[in-house]
């Protein structure tokens, strides 16, 4: 009779996370609704923009709503959209972005959505739609971040800076790689047991060649000891990946919503993120609450921390706010709340305000994760910085 461990009982376990390529089909259209959202934001910093996308072979399609006293004409969406997808390296039919045929969908904002949201109706700012946000942060890494995550976008992320830099490789722009690491019993990342990497490329490759090419990225970007004897390696394992991008997969706006967060480590609210501007607390609330979670577990409040805002449409305070600590808190969780209250407004105005969200700064974030980046001179991922460090560690 097996019995099994009670899970404060667990001993060492095995985690997985993927990323993708910026040339996965979901991620070029996210990258598509973040650009035409910068551009509106870039004349218009009130601009109220929703927008998806949906890629297929020679076709984009792009709709949503969008109130704003800048008007986008066609042929400048257009020439966002085919400058975009020229950027990730699409040049070739059957997607090749000087060819590409694009309908355009987007139309005006619902005025009993905007009442609510610009305050119409009650005076009061409120939250562009309901919804629950969270956001979370640990020390498995120097950002904070899950290292299943964080090593799966460094290591895509590395493999596809050389193919855009170097077109001789021959390699496409569609990829993923998802990565398997094994934890002590004190929750640790201390090696990968398995690397799986799907790299788009020229028929002239053999799959022994393609494997040569990619496992010194391995190498090069996991901490040094986790590759060992034991690692198992995936590469391209159906055996060839010569068709990639639309031609060999539609793609949808909001449809790596683990890829964008956590990988996995952490729950998720189901609200995407790009095409939308900061007044949906599906992206602000979600920036607001990995900013809070971070500079809780940099001040030494907790080793883990998990925070959860939830927002009624119309309404501008959270309805509500969890924290989670995992046991590692030095602070009662209610404790940590009523700090949180004090370190920033959490209305969306507030939230806004607070991380300078009103500016065009979004395309950057649609590929390889919304968190653990470095926060931009342009005032992209603001929700980085480690500001309220200072004000956390007085509570201890």
């Amino acid at each position: 009779m097996t019995q099994q461990l009670k899970s404060n009982q667990r001993k060492g376990f095995h985690f997985s996370s993927e990323s993708v390529s910026e040339g996965h089909p979901d991620k070029i259209c996210d990258q598509i609704s973040d650009a035409i959202l910068d551009s509106y934001l870039t004349h218009d910093s009130q601009a109220r923009v929703a927008i998806e996308c949906f890629v297929a072979p020679n076709h984009v399609v792009v709709g949503g709503e969008v109130a704003s006293h800048h008007r986008l004409k066609t042929e400048e969406m257009e020439r966002i959209i085919r400058a975009t997808i020229k950027k990730i390296g699409y040049c070739k039919d059957p997607f090749d972005w000087k060819n590409v045929q694009i309908i355009n969908l987007v139309h005006k904002q619902s005025p009993d959505i905007a009442q609510g949201v610009t305050g119409a109706a009650t005076g009061v700012e409120g939250a562009g739609d309901q919804g629950i946000m969270f956001g979370y942060a640990c020390r498995e890494t120097q950002d904070y971040m899950p290292a299943c995550i964080y090593y799966a976008h460094k290591l895509i992320s590395a493999i596809m800076t050389d193919i855009k830099a170097k077109p001789d490789m021959d390699l496409g722009p569609d990829g993923k790689c998802q990565i398997t690491l094994e934890y002590d019993d004190d929750r640790t990342p201390i090696r990968a047991t398995c690397i799986v990497v799907s790299i788009q490329h020229h028929t002239r490759y053999s799959q022994e060649e393609i494997q040569n090419i990619i496992k010194p990225y391995v190498h090069q970007v996991l901490p040094k000891g986790w590759i060992d004897d034991h690692t198992k390696f995936y590469i391209n394992p159906t055996g060839k990946f010569t068709i990639g991008g639309p031609e060999s997969d539609t793609g949808l706006t909001g449809r790596k919503i683990i890829v964008d967060t956590y990988g996995g480590s952490a729950p998720h609210g189901g609200g995407a993120f790009s095409g939308k501007d900061p007044s949906k607390v599906d992206r602000s609330a979600a920036y607001a609450a990995r900013y809070l979670a971070k500079n809780l577990v940099a001040a030494g409040i907790a080793d883990k921390c998990l925070i959860q805002l939830a927002y009624a449409i119309g309404v501008a305070k959270p309805l509500s706010i969890y924290v989670n600590t995992f046991g590692t808190g030095k602070l009662l969780e209610d404790d940590i709340i009523y700090a949180i209250h004090d370190a920033i407004d959490l209305t969306p105005r507030g939230i806004r305000d607070h991380l300078k969200l009103d500016r065009p700064i979004y395309e950057v974030t649609s590929t390889y994760g919304h968190f653990g980046r470095a926060p931009m001179e342009n005032g992209a991922f603001s929700w980085e910085k480690l500001d309220l460090v200072g004000n956390f560690q007085k509570l201890l």
